[in-house]
């Protein structure tokens, strides 16, 4: 005869299970209602996220120079005026090249759009240059049509550019102001909080720091692959503008999935208007590689190490991330996961129950010894 249910014991645990997704929906209602405040306050959030981040990088060299005796202020100053050099010297080693090879570039183009042309009239498509001339029409047709909408894309693009160089310019004075006060933070922190936050809280921020510059680190050598791989690839191609399109790489590599695509997409381009279909297939095809080893096999290896999470946790953040929130959530998403995992990690530390000790007059075991 089978044994019957328990009518306590299923109450019980029906009582229990009740009681934990209560327990579960508030928590996730408070979560829910934290984002709702954070995108409401995302104008002053996000360039805080980008001093934070850009802090992380500068404040190795601050801290050299306040080691030497340098006043906080002065050590602050000076780095973030090198941090502006450094930046106008790569907009420059960027934009100088390109500036000189424009003429080349620009027959490059032309010329390349003339072989498409000849391309297109000659088998298996035989478009005639009548064909061609009423597509063109047809477009430029369809363009005038939707020139309002052009119109407000275009406001839309302006109003975008002001908001990132207001947020840019935001900034940077915040890194300044981290960078000269930054080591004064959580003391100050400690004091003005009550009872068990005043050691909690500290604790985490510490460990929360120590992570993101882990990230940014990672992903600056990530970056540095990328750009010597492809640089490589395009200097054996005999690619020009080698130089610049290896630091565009490097920049881009901040900005995933986009910044990967722009970079290569520029590449591509370059090699096309330049050497020809040919050089532009195999640049297309190293860039991929290189890509599909850097999103696949570096990045998980090296961020998975430097920020104590497992590869898929990788893979599948920057997934999630870019799902709910497009570029801005693939670049937050591993950060945010690895102090996901600091808050977790203190936590278990926490409310772990400390190892029963051994009684008095109770034989102590010998560790094995292998």
């Amino acid at each position: 005869m089978s044994d019957t249910l328990s009518s306590p014991k299923t109450a019980a645990a029906l009582r229990r299970a009740a009681r934990v997704s209560a327990e579960s929906l508030l928590v996730l209602l408070m979560a829910a209602v934290a984002l709702w405040i954070l995108g409401r306050m995302w104008s002053v959030v996000w360039p805080l996220i980008v001093a934070l981040f850009l802090t992380t990088m500068t404040w190795p060299l601050t801290r050299f120079l306040r080691r030497l005796g340098w006043a906080p202020a002065l050590a602050a100053a000076v780095v973030t005026v090198l941090f502006l050099l450094v930046v106008a010297g790569i907009v420059a080693l960027i934009a100088v090249p390109v500036a000189s090879q424009s003429g080349e570039l620009a027959d490059g183009v032309v010329e390349g759009i003339q072989k498409v042309r000849e391309w297109a009239a000659g088998p298996p498509l035989n478009i005639g240059d009548d064909q061609i001339s009423g597509a063109f029409d047809a477009a430029i047709a369809r363009i005038q049509d939707s020139l309002g909408s052009m119109v407000g894309t275009v406001v839309a693009g302006v109003g975008t550019v002001v908001d990132g160089l207001v947020t840019a310019v935001l900034a940077l004075f915040l890194m300044f102001f981290f960078l000269k006060d930054g080591p004064r933070f959580l003391p100050w922190l400690t004091r003005q909080l009550p009872g068990r936050l005043a050691t909690d809280v500290p604790v985490v921020a510490a460990r929360g720091w120590e992570t993101l510059g882990a990230f940014v680190r990672s992903q600056a050598f990530v970056g540095l692959l990328d750009a010597v791989f492809i640089g490589l690839g395009l200097w054996f191609l005999d690619v020009p503008l080698v130089l610049p399109l290896a630091v565009l790489t490097f920049v881009s590599a901040f900005v995933p999935i986009i910044g990967a695509l722009f970079a290569g997409l520029v590449a591509v381009l370059i090699a096309l208007v330049s050497n020809g279909l040919t050089d532009a297939l195999l640049v297309l095809l190293i860039i991929v590689v290189v890509q599909q080893l850097e999103g696949n096999v570096f990045q998980p290896m090296i961020q998975s190490r430097g920020l104590g999470l497992h590869a898929a946790v990788v893979l599948l953040a920057v997934t999630l991330g870019g799902s709910l929130a497009g570029i801005v959530g693939s670049l937050l998403a591993v950060p945010a996961a690895a102090l996901i995992s600091v808050i977790w990690n203190y936590l278990r530390e926490q409310l772990s129950a400390p190892s029963p000790e051994p009684e008095a007059g109770e034989p102590q075991t010998a560790p094995a010894v292998s």
